[in-house]
């Protein structure tokens, strides 16, 4: 579903998205905004990063979610489990950190897609 969708189509939530340059979060919500992705980037205090309005929470997200990129520990994330299954992502990407046993088991469970990979290499590789 999600790689036949032309990017200005595809909705793309990053989960633990970071206003700091150095952070690979962050990094790819450049990389999916400059590829022409609707990105959301979600971050508790932060209001803009690269002049893309960011949501404080899952439960802020509206519409349709194609990509769930996640950028948070199992420590933080197993706290937004209902929020993840409520937004119902075409996909879900754990990148390399975001690795949740009880996560995963729970998306499989809602016949939810995921993958453990690194959404900056899968958009360098036209694989995203």
């Amino acid at each position: 579903m999600h790689r036949h969708l032309k990017p200005r189509d595809h909705r793309v939530v990053v989960l633990g998205a970071s206003p700091k340059p150095t952070r690979y979060a962050f990094q790819a919500v450049q990389m999916l905004a400059n590829a022409g992705y609707q990105v959301i980037p979600v971050h508790p205090k932060a209001h803009r990063i690269e002049d893309i309005p960011v949501v404080a929470s899952l439960g802020a997200v509206q519409g349709p979610v194609h990509t769930l990129t996640v950028y948070v520990g199992e420590d933080r994330s197993r706290h937004m489990l209902a929020d993840i299954l409520r937004l119902a992502p075409g996909r879900v990407i754990f990148n390399p950190g975001s690795e949740s046993r009880p996560l995963e088991q729970a998306l499989s469970d809602a016949h939810i897609p995921h993958e453990r990979a690194c959404t900056l290499v899968l958009l360098r590789t036209g694989q995203f």
